[in-house]
This record gives structure tokens, C-alpha cells and sequence, in this order.
């Protein structure tokens, strides 16, 4: 373990902020196309779920003149696949509405139609986490192909909380895109040497408290002296607790997820200080 110089690297920059962009190769792209409702394709891999119920209400509320354009690929062999805009799609169809006005774009693979999905819904209409999480692996992005080459590292899926499964899609994601995909690799193997496989081992807020913690401070600590310390403070489950009572005591506005992972990165750090000398202690 690096030795901590007293009074010096406790308040030190923090570890290198990870870079993941979402990138496309110039292409040709057509405007305003009409196009038939019955000759465009949909690719699950390069879609997010489709909800009937959602295409059902734009169906019964239709202002066509609003419908705006959906966004297709044109792939080599001239079909069309939709990129963004099915629910529209899917409601003209149900509306017995049979064109639709489109922007085309033209050489596009089936991972470089996944990118285009990710960057039009970047601003509004975002996808779930978990669709934004299936489509991006699709895209072979960074960002998703790096949480998944760790979490499959980990034996652990991400979707659905259980021994084996993280829940927290949009924290695993914030851990790697600040951090980097090492400081997600070590988060996940202190929470595991802290408190063994469980389901509370991966509650979003903890990865996140430690996820922040070694990314602030990562070159400064031993991760096996790091996962003793935060065993020794408790459970995962009691730490869980904590983390909602002291998060629920600064009122409405400090109960969201961020401020509790802010609160459960304190609690590392308390951990972390604890038996040290003054002048060896992490300042949160």
C-alpha cells in the first residue's frame, strides 16, 4: 500500500475522469422522406422495448400533423430499419394511418445504428437504463461493453437485484463513466470481500459510496484493508440502513439517490479513518 505523506495527498486530485463518447462515421442522410408504415423493420437489438400501451394512447390521441419524423437505416440490402420513432410507428399502424415522414440515413451497421439510437434519445424521450444498457452492448459502445466485461468478470448480470445481479443500471453506469471500468472492478470486489454474495452486497448506494471512494482516493488505499474496515462498521443490510436514516434526516430534498450515495461515500470514509492518526485520515 502507498504510503500516505502526513498532511500532504489527503486532499490530492482525484483519480482520471474515464472519457466515453458515442461516435458515428460520416454518412448520407435523406430529409423529409415519406415512406410506407409497412415496409419499415424493427431490430430489437438496436431498439428499446417496445410498450403497446404507450403506442396505443399516441394512437388515440393523434395529431398527425405533430407526428414529426421517425428515424430509419437503409441497410445494403434496401430495407429499412427504425433507429427511433416505433411507438409513433407502431401507433399509425394502429391508426390505419399508412405513411409516415422519415430521416433516412444510408451505410450504417447494425452496431453504428445502436450509436445514432443513443445519441437521438441522449437529449429527450431517454431510454430505460436497462434498454439504453442492451442497445449500447449492441453498439459495441465503451461505456456498456466495459461495464459488462466486469460485471460478467464478477459473474454478476445487471437488470434485476439478486446474489448474482445488480439492479442499480444507472449507478453502475455513473461508477464506470466517472471513474473508469478498474475503479468498478475494484468497487465490486471490495463490496464482495466486505460482505461476501448477497443481495444487499449490491445496493446501489453502497457500490456507489465505495465506487466514489476509490475513485476520489483509490491510489491511497489497500482494497483488502479498505473491505475490513467497512465490515467492521456492519452488515450490508445496516449499512444500508444507515445510509437511509442519516440520508432521511437533511429532509425532502437530500432524500434522493444522489445524496444518498453521497452519504454512503461519507460512510466509507469514516470507515477508512477509523484507528488512523490524525494526520493520515481522507477529508470528505
Amino acid at each position: 500500500m502507498p504510503k500516505i505523506p502526513p498532511n500532504a495527498a489527503l486532499k490530492g486530485t482525484a483519480m482520471p475522469k474515464a472519457k466515453y463518447t458515442f461516435d458515428l462515421p460520416e454518412h448520407k442522410v435523406d430529409y423529409g422522406i415519406e415512406v410506407l408504415i409497412k415496409d419499415l423493420n424493427i431490430d430489437p437489438q438496436a431498439q428499446r422495448t417496445l410498450n403497446e400501451r404507450r403506442a396505443q394512447n399516441i394512437a388515440s390521441n393523434m395529431v398527425s400533423e405533430a407526428l414529426g419524423s421517425v428515424i430509419l437505416s437503409k441497410r445494403p440490402d434496401g430495407d429499412l430499419y427504425i433507429v427511433d420513432g416505433q411507438h409513433r410507428w407502431r401507433a399509425c399502424a394502429l391508426a390505419g394511418i399508412e405513411t409516415i415522414r422519415a430521416e433516412i440515413h444510408h451505410g450504417l451497421t447494425q452496431a453504428q445504428e445502436a450509436i445514432l439510437f443513443l445519441i437521438k434519445n441522449r437529449e429527450s424521450h431517454k431510454p430505460r437504463p436497462i434498454d439504453e444498457y442492451h442497445v449500447g452492448l449492441t453498439g459495441g459502445v465503451p461505456l456498456f461493453v466495459d461495464t459488462d466485461r466486469i460485471l460478467s468478470k464478477h459473474g454478476l448480470t445487471l437488470g434485476s437485484t439478486s446474489t448474482n445481479g445488480v439492479g442499480a443500471v444507472s449507478g453502475v453506469l455513473q461508477i464506470v463513466d466517472r471513474y473508469g471500468a478498474s475503479v468498478f472492478d475494484r468497487t465490486l470486489t471490495v463490496a464482495e470481500d466486505a460482505w461476501d454474495r448477497s443481495t444487499e452486497t449490491w445496493d446501489g448506494m453502497l457500490l456507489g459510496g465505495i465506487g466514489m471512494f476509490l475513485g476520489r482516493w483509490g491510489d491511497l488505499v489497500d482494497d483488502k484493508e479498505l473491505a475490513k474496515k467497512i465490515l467492521s462498521m456492519g452488515t450490508a443490510a445496516k449499512w444500508r440502513s444507515e445510509i437511509l436514516s442519516q440520508s432521511s434526516r437533511g429532509g425532502f430534498n437530500n432524500s434522493g439517490t444522489g445524496s444518498r450515495v453521497s452519504t454512503a461515500y461519507r460512510i466509507v470514509v469514516t470507515a477508512w479513518n477509523k484507528g488512523r492518526r490524525a494526520d493520515n485520515r481522507i477529508e470528505a
